[in-house]
């Protein structure tokens, strides 16, 4: 039978540190923001967040559905929460997130169909294309939304 693995393991795996260790949050930066492709961003990008829709809404939904649609799914989960919280702290409604992350979905769909890699690049340099990729789906959402 298969063991699942703990937040505190997940958060290790991906940060290379235990979760609240010291240097947790800069592990996560520097692991994420210079991660070589796309989709290897969001496998370090906030490791406690990314564990729980892992694990409630990305596991259910690829046992039911083609693996790029639970991508897309959960994804606007976690965007639709995120426009439930500033909804909440504004009191008024807020659709926004649900957009953007949907479309960096595709973004994260479309890279790594194509086998879009910059290993071979510096920090800096794959740091720039993943912040980059964020802000054409933040501005191109301002846009339509």
């Amino acid at each position: 039978m298969h063991r699942s693995i703990t937040l505190s393991e997940y958060v290790k795996k991906r940060n290379g540190v235990a979760l609240g260790a010291p240097g947790s949050m800069t592990n996560m930066l520097k692991r994420s923001l210079g991660a070589s492709s796309f989709y290897l961003f969001w496998q370090y990008w906030n490791p406690i967040w990314g564990y729980y829709l892992s694990r409630k809404i990305m596991k259910p939904l690829s046992d039911l559905l083609p693996m790029w649609l639970a991508i897309i799914l959960t994804f606007a989960v976690s965007g639709a929460l995120h426009d439930l919280a500033v909804s909440l702290v504004k009191l008024e409604f807020t659709f926004y997130f649900t957009p953007w992350f949907i479309l960096m979905s595709f973004m994260v769909l479309v890279t790594k169909k194509f086998g879009v890699s910059y290993s071979e690049h510096h920090w800096l340099v794959r740091a720039l294309i993943n912040i980059s990729i964020i802000a054409v789906c933040l501005v191109l959402t301002r846009q339509y939304v």
